[in-house]
């Protein structure tokens, strides 16, 4: 493997801060998370932010159709050059259209995201279960983490909910600052994530299944009565956590799946209970679902 510095001497360019890049220089690490993927002959893979291209290269050897998304108009440069053939599109992960850039389902993803959008993107990600199957993405360890958290550990959060019941979430690696150029000032955690085809969200829509998730998880100190009531009529907070066989006095990081789907199908089939959208959509008590840390 070439050093990301000498490669990007010879490029005339350097590590973008604003793009979050941080290029990994362990040929271990390269391979294990490919080997994660499972990729194959015929296989449709989708790579965020190849930059130098070193995963890119390996996705490539194994025979798969690797498409990439680069946001960073000079390496997407370099990248056609090295590979004329390379399925490229020069965009922001976040906006571009997914359904024109991987046609079809079944597509598999690998990415080093870049720390400060990979939470909205993985999210984004996870609700077209119609287009992915797999992904094998890197996170700061701390959003690590918190993705793979159970109930009452003490890193779960929203994000833990709205996460795991869209896909099983498994560990692939941890590295170290060193692993990267420029080196980061956190560890990192690759995690590896399988899509549920039909995610069940308790008989809602997947809206109203994250907003009252993120209700529950508002006031983080707080019992599931005082948090829901912030944003409902207490009464009806109450009654929906009756319904739901939920003690109100519990906390949200307690709960399980099964019973935040019997919580959310509880308040939206109950006849008086509106959440009201202002308080669920004002910043949250939980632990950030954001990464703060930058190389």
């Amino acid at each position: 493997m070439i050093h990301p510095a000498t490669r990007l001497r010879e490029l005339e360019t350097r590590a973008r801060r604003r793009f979050g890049q941080n290029f990994l220089v362990s040929d271990e690490a390269v391979d294990r998370i490919v080997y994660a993927a499972a990729l194959k002959p015929g296989d449709h893979a989708l790579e965020i932010g190849p930059g130098l291209g070193v995963l890119t290269e390996r996705m490539r050897a194994t025979g798969a159709d690797v498409h990439c998304i680069e946001i960073d108009r000079d390496l997407a440069a370099a990248l056609r050059e090295l590979w004329p053939d390379l399925q490229l599109v020069e965009a922001d992960a976040m906006h571009v259209d997914l359904d024109a850039v991987c046609p079809g389902s079944g597509w598999k993803v690998i990415a080093n995201l870049p720390y400060n959008v990979a939470t909205p993107l993985l999210l984004r990600l996870l609700n077209r279960p119609d287009v992915f199957s797999t992904m094998v993405l890197m996170f700061q360890r701390e959003v690590g983490d918190r993705l793979q958290a159970g109930p009452s550990h003490s890193s779960r959060g929203s994000l833990s909910v709205q996460v795991q019941v869209r896909a099983k979430v498994r560990p692939v690696l941890t590295l170290p600052p060193g692993a990267f150029f420029p080196a980061p000032k956190v560890h990192s955690v690759v995690l590896g994530f399988e899509l549920l085809p039909e995610p069940d969200f308790g008989g809602v829509t997947p809206r109203v299944f994250d907003r009252v998730v993120r209700l529950g998880f508002k006031h983080r100190r707080k019992t599931l009565l005082n948090s829901l009531g912030s944003a409902m009529m207490r009464p009806d907070a109450q009654a929906a956590c009756d319904a739901a066989g939920i003690d109100p006095r519990r906390r949200a990081e307690t709960l399980d799946l099964p019973e935040w789907r019997r919580l959310a199908a509880a308040i939206d089939s109950a006849s008086g209970a509106r959440l009201d959208e202002s308080v669920v959509d004002e910043p949250a008590d939980d632990q950030p679902d954001t990464v703060e840390s930058e190389a």
